[in-house]
C-alpha cells in the first residue's frame, strides 16, 4: 500500500499486519519542470511531467517495494490531488502490469481502513483531469504573466489565477477604508428603572434608546439636535406602551468544513490558517493513544461537504443522551445541507471519528495545540448534533413626552429595549460561536425587567452618545478565507497556500492579525487588473473552478476547457507585453549619510517594507530598520522617542530609538499616560480601543482607549 506521509503510513500499517507493507511517497512524486512551462500547448495541452531530483531516491525505493508486491492499493487522500498523486505513482513507479487498487477512506480507523479494502476500485480519470487541468491552468498564468512582472517591476514577483484575485480582494478593500470618510451620528439612551416602592436594585433597571421621533425612525445627525431632544424630555413622563414576548429556537450550526475550521480556529485559538491544517493533518493521520494504539482522532481535513454518516451520528446522540440527557437529543439527527458555492466531491464534514472520545480523556497524548483543536472540533461536531437552544425575547417600547399625550397613544418620543434570556440551552451547552470584529449576539442583551403595558417608569439619566461610522473592517486570515469561499473562489486545499504565497512575496503583511497590502501589492495587482481584467476578474475566477468541478463530475472535457481559456489569454498576455508601463520602484533619497562609507542612504522597499539602506550597496551593505515615531517618550531612558520596529519574522514592535544604549522594548504599542496605581507606562491592546498597565494588569486600570484623557 501507498500512501502520502510516513505518520499516516504507520498508523495504517498497524491496522494491516504483517500481511502488507505500507509505504509513504512524501506527498507528489512527479510534477511539472520549474524551469520551463511544461506544457505543450500545441499538443492538446499535453503535461510534461518528471520525477524531482529530491524525489528519486524515494521513487526508488517505491519501485523496488511494487516490483516485489502481488497486489497494489492506492490509499492516497481522498480528494482530487489525492487521486492525482495515485496515477503518478502508478507511472512513476511502473505498477501498471500489477492488479491495482485504489482504497478510499475518509478517517484513519481500523473500520474504515477495512471497510475501504473490502471496496477497492479504480483510479477516478475525472478527478484526475480535474486537477491536471487546474495545474496545467496554474501553470499557463503564473508562467505567462510571472516574467512579465519581473521585466516591468521586479525580478522574484508571481501572479496567479488564484491568488491574484485573493490580492485583488484585500487591495479593494483597503482602498475602501482608506478612501472612507466618517459620518456623525448621535444616539440617546435612556435608564429607566420599575417603581417599586422599595429600594431600586439593578433587576429594576433597564437601558432603552429612542427610536422614534412623532412616529418617524429616529435618526439623530448633530448634537444641537440631540441636545434640543434632552431638554425637551426635562420633566417628561416614561411609560411602557408597548411589551413583546416572544419565543425563538436557535439552532446548532453545522460541522465544520475546512474554511468554517480555519475560521473558527483563527477567531477562538488564534491559529492562522496554515497552523490550523498542520495541526489537523497530525490529528488525521494518526496519535499514540497508548493502549490503544495509534488513532486518527479527525475526519479528512480538506473538505467543503457538512455530510455526517448515520454511524458518526448514533454514537454522537448516545453520548449526548448519557451527558446531558435524553432532551438534549433531538427527535430526528439533523442534516446539514447548505454547501458553500462549487462544493466537491461527497466527503464528511471534519468531525471526531469516535464521538465518544472526550477531548479530556486525550489531552495527556496531545500537544496543547492539538488538544486545543481537537476539543474545538468535538466540541462543534457534538453540538451540531443536539437540540436547538430556546429563548425567550422581549421588545419593550417606551413612551416619553406629556403624560397627556402619552395617555392619548400620541407620545412624541418613543425608546425601545430588548432583551434575551436563555429558556433551554440546548446545544450551547456544550459550544460558544466565535465572532468577527463588529458582530454582536442578541444574547449580549441580557434580561428586562418584568414590564407591562401602561406600567410608569422612572428616569435616572439620559444619555447622549456621539459617534461616527465605521470603515468596513480589513481582512483577517479567517474572513479572507470566507470571502474566498463565498464568491467561489480556489478550494479547501487552496486557502492556506494562497494566503502564505501573499505574504511570502510581499503582496500584503499582518499587523494585528489584520492582511495589509503592502505598496508591491497594490502595485502589482493594479497593473494585472489593468492589463487581465478577465482573467483576474473574481466572477470569471467563479467561473473556472465551476468548469473544473464539471471536469470532475465527468459533465466536461478537460482539453477544451483549456483550449477555451488559453486562446483569449494568449491575446491579452501580447498586448500585455506591449501596453504595460514599466514600474520603477525607486529608492526614496534621504538626507542621512551612510557612516560606514560617507555615500548618502536611500530607504529602499524590502520583504517587510521599508527600510534605510547605503547608496553603495553592494559595496558597502549598511542597512537599518526605518524607523517610524510614535510620539511617545521612551519610558525607561526618558531622552528618546519610542519608535515602531520589526522582528525577523515580520513581527511588529516597539522599542526606544536609542537603542543599544536603550534596551526599552514591548510587543504592544506604549500610549502617553502612566498608571493611575503605580506610575508605570501605559500600552493598548485587543483591536487597539484599550489601554492597560503594563506592569499591574489585573488592577482595574485597563480602560477604554476613547477615554484617556477624559
Amino acid at each position: 500500500m501507498i500512501v502520502e506521509s510516513p505518520a499516516k503510513a504507520r498508523t495504517i500499517g498497524r491496522y494491516l499486519g504483517s500481511g502488507y507493507t505500507v509505504k509513504a511517497s512524501m506527498g507528489h512524486i512527479r510534477d511539472l519542470p520549474k524551469s520551463t512551462l511544461g506544457v505543450d500547448v500545441e499538443d492538446d495541452f499535453t503535461p510534461k511531467y518528471l520525477i524531482p531530483r529530491d524525489k528519486s531516491k524515494v521513487v526508488k525505493e517505491l519501485k523496488d517495494s511494487v516490483l516485489g508486491a502481488k497486489e497494489i492499493y492506492l490509499a492516497t487522500d481522498p480528494d482530487r490531488e489525492g487521486e492525482a498523486i495515485a496515477w503518478h505513482l502508478i507511472h512513476a513507479t511502473e505498477a501498471e502490469s500489477k492488479p491495482l487498487h485504489r482504497v478510499v477512506f475518509h478517517e484513519i480507523t481500523h473500520a474504515a481502513v477495512t471497510e475501504a479494502m473490502e471496496h477497492p476500485r479504480e483510479i477516478d480519470m475525472d478527478l484526475v483531469d480535474a486537477q491536471q487541468a487546474r495545474r496545467i491552468l496554474d501553470r499557463l498564468v503564473g508562467y505567462g504573466i510571472s516574467p512579465l512582472l519581473w521585466k516591468k517591476v521586479k525580478r522574484g514577483l508571481s501572479a496567479g489565477r488564484v491568488q491574484t484575485a485573493a490580492l485583488r480582494i484585500v487591495v479593494e478593500r483597503e482602498r475602501e477604508v482608506e478612501q472612507f470618510v466618517p459620518v456623525e451620528y448621535w444616539s440617546l439612551d435612556a435608564n429607566l428603572a420599575k417603581i417599586t416602592g422599595r429600594e431600586v436594585t439593578d433587576r429594576d433597571r433597564f437601558r432603552a434608546s429612542l427610536h422614534q421621533i412623532h412616529g418617524k425612525k429616529a435618526e439623530l445627525s448633530t448634537g444641537e439636535q440631540t441636545h434640543e431632544i434632552v431638554a425637551a424630555l426635562d420633566g417628561a413622563s416614561w411609560r411602557i406602551a408597548d411589551v413583546v414576548r416572544r419565543e425563538t429556537r436557535r439552532r446548532p450550526q453545522a460541522p465544520f468544513t475546512t474554511s468554517t475550521l480555519q475560521q473558527e480556529a483563527s477567531r477562538k485559538l488564534g491559529f492562522s490558517v496554515r497552523r490550523t491544517m498542520q495541526i489537523a493533518q497530525e490529528l488525521y493521520e494518526g496519535i499514540d493513544l497508548g493502549g490503544e494504539g495509534t488513532q486518527g482522532l479527525i475526519t479528512y481535513m480538506r473538505t467543503d461537504s457538512t455530510n455526517v454518516s448515520g454511524t458518526a451520528q448514533q454514537a454522537a446522540r448516545a453520548v449526548i443522551s448519557t451527558r446531558f440527557g435524553v432532551e438534549y437529543v433531538p427527535e430526528r439527527p439533523p442534516i446539514y445541507t447548505k454547501k458553500s458555492k462549487g462544493a466537491q466531491e461527497a466527503h464528511e464534514a471534519i468531525r471526531p471519528t469516535a464521538p465518544q472520545r472526550d477531548p479530556l480523556g486525550v489531552k495527556k497524548q496531545l500537544s496543547n495545540p492539538q488538544f486545543r483543536l481537537y476539543q474545538l472540533i468535538w466540541q462543534r461536531f457534538m453540538a451540531s448534533q443536539m437540540a436547538a437552544a430556546v429563548l425567550d425575547n422581549t421588545r419593550v417600547d417606551v413612551g416619553a413626552g406629556p403624560e397627556a399625550d402619552i395617555q392619548a397613544g400620541r407620545a412624541p418620543y418613543v425608546f425601545r429595549a430588548t432583551g434575551s434570556i436563555v429558556k433551554f440551552n440546548g446545544w450551547m451547552a456544550v459550544y460558544q460561536q466565535g465572532r468577527d470584529e463588529g458582530e454582536t449576539d442578541e444574547l449580549d442583551r441580557g434580561a428586562l425587567p418584568e414590564l407591562a403595558p401602561d406600567e410608569p417608569l422612572t428616569l435616572e439619566t439620559l444619555v447622549p452618545e456621539q459617534h461616527f461610522t465605521q470603515p468596513p473592517p480589513r481582512f483577517t486570515e479567517a474572513t479572507l478565507v470566507k470571502a474566498l469561499e463565498e464568491a467561489g473562489i480556489g478550494r479547501p486545499s487552496t486557502y492556506a497556500p494562497t494566503i502564505a504565497t501573499l505574504q511570502a512575496r510581499n503582496y500584503v503583511s499582518i499587523e494585528e492579525r489584520k492582511l495589509i497590502p503592502t505598496e508591491l501589492g497594490f502595485i502589482v495587482s493594479d497593473l494585472l487588473v489593468e492589463h487581465f481584467p478577465s482573467i483576474f476578474d473574481v466572477g470569471f475566477t467563479s467561473q473556472l473552478e465551476g468548469e473544473l468541478d464539471e471536469i470532475a463530475s465527468g459533465e466536461r472535457e478537460w482539453v477544451p476547457t483549456l483550449r477555451q481559456f488559453y486562446g483569449p489569454f494568449t491575446t491579452t498576455l501580447k498586448n500585455a507585453e506591449q501596453t504595460m508601463e514599466r514600474i520603477q520602484i525607486r529608492d526614496e533619497p534621504t538626507d542621512e549619510v551612510c557612516e560606514q562609507c560617507g555615500k548618502p542612504m536611500v530607504i529602499k522597499l524590502g520583504r517587510f517594507g521599508k527600510f534605510m539602506a547605503c547608496s553603495g550597496f553592494p559595496d558597502c551593505r549598511n542597512a537599518r530598520p526605518l524607523l517610524t515615531r510614535i510620539g511617545v517618550e521612551c519610558p525607561t531612558c526618558h531622552q528618546g522617542e519610542v519608535v515602531e520596529r520589526r522582528s525577523k519574522k515580520g513581527r511588529k514592535f516597539y522599542g526606544c530609538e536609542r537603542y543599544p544604549e536603550c534596551d526599552f522594548v514591548s510587543w504592544n504599542k506604549p500610549v502617553n499616560e502612566t498608571c493611575p496605581y503605580c506610575g508605570a507606562y501605559m500600552v493598548q491592546v485587543g483591536r487597539g480601543n484599550q489601554i492597560k498597565c503594563s506592569s499591574c494588569s489585573g488592577t482595574g486600570a485597563e480602560r477604554q482607549l476613547a477615554k484617556v484623557g477624559d
